[in-house]
């Protein structure tokens, strides 16, 4: 005997709500039934200030409906977006998983990992740059990780950027601003570079960087390497024109990073700092020196008893 499907809590169009869930962000969030498709959804209803007006919520729908046809694996595909009752919603896939943050559980990050996750999202601003978006919302309660472990940033504030009435901007995600963007200067795709950067720091040390300006990341973590220490603050510039200035650049040059890691044999972790390492061998070979003249000093003085 097959269990009935639960009543829904309410209805938006085609899609039955099931569940309410914790938005991370500006209106509600739901779990949902696609009744059309049968499959499981969630659906973001925007606050009634999003779009004041019908131009609004037209300029605004048309904005986020351009981010349909953005397919990446580690953005959150958005299926939908429509009106209803004079609030505009979306339709995104649901997803198993965490948030980056429950996933840090305020503590260092393994550094592999938490390049392996930079490389992923980096990946998917790129292709959010390439269609013309910013992102403007990136940090670790907004980047959700899969039960696949794989991480997906969420394209609701793609088009937070580019679509919403100016008036709500007070409500939007703005964590992990840029420096520029805490002046009230505009963002551009080097203000992301600054939130990516700003969110792999925290990974690794468990803070975030100030924006005056940062010590390295090993200061805080000594398994991180100084090729790891170089790129990230270099993401994290104060100045924009001292940063990387493509995303895509950023994520070729974490690779780099994780490729010299890979060859040497750890993550990043097990080890320490790889100078330390150096010193470590070069202390144990002088002891081992050591205590091989004595035997033979002492071998020498019995012979010559």
């Amino acid at each position: 005997m097959t269990a009935s499907a639960p009543a829904p809590i309410g209805v938006v169009a085609h899609y039955n709500l099931l569940e309410r869930l914790e938005p991370a962000g500006p209106g509600e969030l739901f779990r949902a039934r696609d009744t059309r498709l049968g499959r499981t959804v969630a659906v973001r209803i925007l606050p009634h200030e999003f779009a004041r007006d019908a131009d609004a919520r037209v300029s605004l729908i048309e904005q986020a409906r351009a981010l349909v046809a953005l397919s990446h694996p580690n953005v959150t595909t958005l299926f939908d977006v429509g009106e209803h009752d004079g609030r505009v919603y979306l339709i995104f896939e649901f997803l198993k998983g965490q948030s980056l943050r429950a996933e840090m559980a305020c503590r260092q990050m393994k550094v592999r990992r938490a390049i392996e996750l930079a490389i992923q999202i980096a990946d998917a601003v790129a292709d959010a740059h390439a269609a013309g978006f910013v992102h403007g919302g990136l940090s670790p309660d907004s980047i959700a990780i899969t039960s696949k472990g794989h991480a997906k940033i969420p394209a609701f504030e793609l088009a937070a950027r580019s679509g919403f009435d100016r008036s709500a901007a007070d409500v939007r995600l703005r964590d992990y601003e840029s420096p520029e963007e805490a002046r009230g200067q505009p963002a551009d795709e080097r203000s992301d570079i600054y939130s990516v950067g700003a969110v792999l720091f925290e990974m690794l040390t468990t803070r975030r960087p100030p924006h005056r300006g940062t010590a390295a990341p090993s200061a805080s973590n000594r398994n991180v390497p100084s090729e790891v220490d170089a790129i990230v603050l270099k993401a994290v510039a104060p100045n924009a024109a001292l940063r990387f200035q493509s995303v895509a650049t950023l994520a070729a040059e974490l690779r780099s990073a994780a490729a010299i890691l890979d060859v040497r044999g750890g993550a990043g972790d097990e080890h320490g700092r790889p100078e330390e390492q150096a010193t470590s061998v070069g202390r144990v070979l002088i002891l081992t020196a050591v205590i091989l003249l004595a035997l033979g000093g002492l071998a020498w003085w019995m012979a010559a008893q």
